[in-house]
This record gives C-alpha cells, structure tokens and sequence, in this order.
C-alpha cells in the first residue's frame, strides 16, 4: 500500500506539469491580454478591473518581439516596452513558463495583475465560502442521497419509489441557480418572507456574537445557497446509489444468503453495501471538486458570497494570469489528492481490495 500511495503521489509532479503547460498553450492564442488591458486603460477603455499590478506568474498571448497589440498606435514604444517589463512579457514563452513552474513548486504564485494582493492572500481570503459551500453541501447531498437510494432500492417499484422520483426528476429539472433565485425571492425578503440574509457569509456583528450565537448567524447564512447546491446535486448521487443497490440485490450471492437464512438487514449492509457503495465512492472526488469550486459560481454571484469561484471567473475575463494559473494549480493538485483519497477509502469499505497488487 506505502509503494502505491508513493506512486501515485509521484504521478501527480507530471500530471500537474502537463495541465499547467496545456492551459498556457492555449492561453497564448487567447486575444486581450495583460499588455493590451493596460493600453486600454491608458487609452480611456477601462478593461480590466482592480487597482495595482504585479509581477508576472502565469502565462499570455503577447510577446514582447513583436510589439504590436491592437490599440497601441500613438502610443511611445518605450511606454509599450515598460509595460511589457512590467507583466513579464519581455521575455519569450518558454522562459514565462519555466519561470512559472519553479515558482509554483514553491508554492510561490505571484502577485494579481489588477488587484493589490499577492495570490496567495486572496485565495486565503476567498478560500472560507468556498470551503463552507462545497463542504456542508457536499456533506449534506450524501447525507440525503445515500439513503434514499438505499431506499428507493429496497422499495422499488412502490408508492415510496414513485413519489421521491418525480421529485427527483425536478429538482434535476430545475437548475441550482434557478432554485436559488426562488429562495431568494421567497425566503429572502425578495417578494414574500424575510427570513434568511442574503449578503455574506457572516453578520456586521459576527465579532459581538457568543461563540452559540456565531456558530448559528454562520448556518444562518448558509443555509439558502446551502440548499440551493443540495437540490440541485442530488437527483444523479441518489439514482446512481439506486441503480447500484439494485444492480447487487439481482446478483446471485444476495439469493445465496437468502438462502441460508439471513435477514434481510444482514444480506443489504453485510453484503450488498461495501460492493454497492464502491461505485458512490468512485465518482465522490468529482462531486467534491466541483461543488467545492465550479458548481458555486453562480451561487456566489446570486447570495453575495465572494469566493474562489468568483475569483477565477473574474481572473479569467480580466486576463490576471497569475490568479488564473495559480487558482487552476491548486485545484489540480486538490483534486488529484482527493483522487488518491477516494482510492483509498475503497479499503475501508472492502477491505478486500488490494491497491498494493497493482502494476500502473
């Protein structure tokens, strides 16, 4: 088990060095970068959002040999050449990002092109919303999915199946934004009830609060995005533990067992659970990372949350490369762990699956 952990952490030196380097290929054909973002501004076009800029970490489409970009004319050449110094840009590509990956392996990400901060820092800063979004709603989705899935398997075909399918089948009707925009408009003081804030993760007066008192405004706060990520997340977790069961109830050990005589308790959690929930754990990193980041975006934009998934779409359209990169670096690498983590949890439901036995 030590070689195989130790192997696939190995794995991950490459895999990162693959992406990175594929994102800053394609990021090179990408128009509108850093440089131009500057000559906009210079010219009366404010194109880029943020106040000071920083040092170069990432990647971009301009080089500094050619030293044209669209919007440049009239301007000094020596202006144009400053800036390029300014974000990096005077040196070819490869340099850029030779420079880049020794820096990451430092875990040093630079600073943002458009903001007053290091990279580091507004990560840090951001990292709260999305750790509280993607952990209590991830938590919560399994909570609920897990065993009505269970249920529905062991009731298929009844009145209990076919009511929780049809609201399964909405809530994967509905989008989680939609769903959110009605809770907002409901419970939010949209149209109807007052209930739930909905900007923030925390009140003005979070500080003045007992510790009782803090942990309920933070639940407070969460629980309307909260939901909004639980309803529309859970119809595919719960169908895929139903079919799952149900796949392991029709095979020939269940009636075997049956057969001799255990209950059906012992024959569903004894034997159909650690084969059945395999397959759960399997897709658990996937769900995890994308609720964790890129399922929240819009979550965020609608409850007034300023999170990373919002800090990497507003990288992204204002071209500040070295968040876009650094952001993209850490949920590589977060992914990639978590991966391994899921792997290893198959152990602890079968324990008969042998990770150390493989040869790749």
């Amino acid at each position: 088990m030590a070689a195989y952990i130790l192997r696939r952490l190995l794995l991950i030196i490459p895999t990162l060095f693959g992406i990175l380097l594929l994102n800053f290929v394609i990021i090179q054909a990408a128009p509108g970068g850093p440089v131009e973002q500057m000559i906009a501004k210079l010219e009366g076009f404010d194109a880029a959002t943020g106040g000071a800029t920083g040092r170069i970490s990432g990647g971009g489409q301009e080089t500094a040999s050619s030293g044209q970009y669209r919007g440049a004319q009239g301007l000094d050449p020596e202006l144009i050449a400053e800036i390029e110094r300014l974000y990096g840009f005077d040196k070819p590509p490869a340099e850029r990002f030779w420079i880049m990956v020794k820096n990451y392996a430092r875990f040093d990400f630079g600073n943002s092109f458009f903001r007053d901060a290091s990279v580091t820092s507004l990560i840090v800063e951001k990292m709260p919303v999305s750790v509280s979004l993607g952990l209590w709603s991830t938590l919560l989705m399994y909570l609920v999915s897990i065993p009505l899935g269970i249920s529905k398997a062991v009731r298929h075909g009844s009145s209990f199946d076919m009511w929780t399918s049809t609201a399964i089948v909405l809530g994967y009707a509905i989008p989680a934004f939609l769903f959110a925009i009605l809770l907002v408009v409901v419970f939010a003081g949209g149209s109807y009830l007052s209930w739930f804030p909905l900007r923030g993760l925390t009140s003005a007066n979070f500080e003045d609060l007992s510790l009782l008192g803090q942990i309920g405004d933070y639940f407070w706060h969460l629980a309307l995005p909260v939901t909004a990520l639980v309803i529309g997340n859970f119809a595919t977790l719960t169908l895929l533990t139903k079919n799952s069961f149900l796949d392991e109830i029709n095979k020939q050990y269940v009636t075997t067992a049956r057969a001799k005589g255990l209950s059906e308790r012992r024959v569903l959690y004894g034997h159909v659970f650690r084969n059945a929930m395999l397959i759960i754990i399997a897709g658990f990193p996937a769900a995890f990372i994308g609720m964790f980041f890129t399922g929240s975006l819009l979550i965020e934009v609608i409850f007034s949350l300023d999170g990373l998934g919002l800090l990497s779409f507003e990288a992204a359209i204002n071209r500040d490369y070295p968040v876009v990169f650094g952001t993209l670096f850490l949920f590589t690498l977060l992914g990639l762990l978590v991966k391994l983590v899921g792997d290893l949890t198959y152990t602890l439901v079968d324990p008969r699956i042998d990770f150390s036995g493989r040869g790749h």
